[in-house]
Parts: structure tokens; sequence; C-alpha cells
């Protein structure tokens, strides 16, 4: 993919997620991500953290999903789109079978994974992407359009 068809600037940011959480999107079916506050709508790369958190490899809603998906760690592995952000009314069902009670639930569409994971330190919040890191990314997303 040409450098010249991608927006220029600060256009797309990181969100680092702990394994088997990032697994989960990359399949297509967890479509919330529970943050503490807000997210702006707009492309991030999904990194998948240092930290897997062992204890939602129990969870059955989460072992099923995530069978045969490789848990890689410390580098970005997808891409995904935030179309909106929301809480889910007092008292209402929750929006999905992922969303936690109480927290702002990030609305993720079109996932695209990557073939191979690309090393990278992420952080938490929304973290800006280097040019290098994002030359490594849409090199294998050679289709990709924003």
């Amino acid at each position: 993919m040409s450098a010249l068809t991608l927006p220029e600037d600060d256009w797309i940011r990181g969100i680092s997620i702990k394994q088997p959480w990032t697994a989960a999107i990359l399949t297509g079916a967890k479509t919330i991500e529970n943050r503490p506050r807000p997210w702006k709508p707009g492309w991030v790369l999904l990194h998948a953290s240092q930290q897997i958190d062992r204890s939602a490899l129990r969870i059955p809603l989460v072992a099923r999903t995530i069978r045969d998906q490789r848990l890689s760690t410390g580098a970005v592995v997808g891409i995904a789109r935030i179309t909106g952000c929301h809480q889910d009314p007092e008292g209402s069902p929750p929006c999905s079978p992922w969303a936690q009670p109480g927290s702002w639930h990030v609305e993720l569409a079109d996932v695209q994974e990557l073939p191979l994971p690309v090393p990278a330190r992420g952080q938490l919040g929304p973290w800006k992407t280097a040019p290098d890191l994002l030359d490594q990314v849409f090199q294998q997303l050679p289709g990709f359009r924003p």
C-alpha cells in the first residue's frame, strides 16, 4: 500500500488489550471492549498487552470463542474501527454478553487480523502510533482503506 493512500497526521490510535480478550475481538465475536472512560470513534491498532488475563481463560464464553486462536502478546495483532461508545442505562440488560456493567462500551467494527504480529509497546489509554509501526502494519494489509 502506498503511503499516499493513507490519511496524514494523527488519524489512528493504539488500544492495548490483554489476551484472551484481544483474540476474542479478532474472531469477530467480541464487538464490545470495556473501558473506564469513553473513547472517540475512529481507527485503532489492536495491541495485545504483555500480560494474559489467566482467569478469563476459564470463562466458557471466552474459551469457546478463542478456541484454536493464537494468544500473541506485546504486539499489534490487528486493526478495528471504533463506531461508538456508550454505557448501558441503569437497570437495563447488557448490550452484549461481553459488556460489563458500569463500564464504557467501546463499539468495534471492521476488525482485521494481521497475518503476523508486529512487536510493539503499548500503554494505557489511547496512544499515538509511530510512523514506522504503521508502515509495518499496513504492509500486511495491502487492501486496507480507511
